[in-house]
């Protein structure tokens, strides 16, 4: 059964814990996808497996994975449209294409809606890792812009948020709540901008719901030192605790 919530053991679930790359193979042929997922998983991957797009375009929006497998042959919406939707949203995610058709225009179209790279069936374990592996360095390598309020820092890039030496698990609704309140230090975020920001992921999101992903938020930098305080009748503000003061 594919587990979409946080893995606690990535929320700071202790000192110098490692965090395995998260994958998500969004495959309906139930012998491919577990091959795919046992043999991720055996070279330390953490995987999450879902057989249609509807729940993928979902899943993608509400974690931060590190990449994406991807087959454009899925029933109702097709994995090319999946792609489109996730990009038109803003997720970053590296996302490799499987797919039967090995025509040039195919891969072409692949590419050009979103994918990174393109793999054809069938193939072999060994190819697909190591496109894996090359498309998760490219991210990373990627040009980051990093932003930080305290011990708190956040990759825009690589979606990934860290508190003092710990990563910092977050879905894709809280990533969007805490990017906009740390890009606007040292200013207030209106409620309803906040709102707006997630509405990309739920047209039926409302101001009051946000308080839900506040209070969430809240919950993970407790005891931080960072705050996000309530501004009555506006909206919210992120700040980091002054440091004591040196004992004279």
């Amino acid at each position: 059964m594919t587990d979409l919530s946080p893995n606690p053991a990535m929320n700071g679930g202790g000192k110098g814990a490692h965090r395995l790359p998260r994958l998500l193979v969004v495959e309906d042929d139930v012998t491919l996808a577990a091959g795919l997922v046992e043999g991720l998983e055996r070279e330390s991957f953490r995987v999450d497996h879902l057989s249609a797009a509807e729940p993928a375009e979902g899943a993608l929006g509400l974690t931060a994975y590190d990449l994406a497998i991807v087959d454009i042959g899925l029933p109702g919406m097709d994995g090319l449209e999946l792609i489109r939707r996730v990009r038109r949203h803003g997720v970053l995610t590296p996302i490799l294409i499987l797919t039967a058709r090995d025509g040039l225009d195919d891969r072409v179209v692949g590419l050009d809606v979103g994918g990174d790279d393109y793999l054809v069936k069938p193939f072999l374990l060994p190819e697909l890792l190591a496109r894996v592996r090359a498309l998760i360095r490219r991210s990373r390598a990627g040009a980051s812009l990093v932003l930080a309020v305290g011990p708190l820092t956040l990759d825009a890039q690589r979606h990934s948020a860290t508190l003092g030496n710990e990563a910092l698990e977050l879905t894709g609704r809280e990533w969007n709540v805490l990017e906009q309140l740390v890009l606007a230090v040292p200013k207030v975020v209106a409620k309803q901008k906040l709102a707006d920001s997630l509405s990309q992921w739920d047209k039926e999101i409302t101001p009051n719901a946000v308080e839900i992903y506040i209070s969430r938020l809240r919950g993970k930098l407790v005891g931080s030192g960072v705050n996000i305080r309530t501004v009555r009748g506006i909206g919210y503000r992120i700040e980091a605790e002054a440091p004591d003061a040196p004992a004279r």
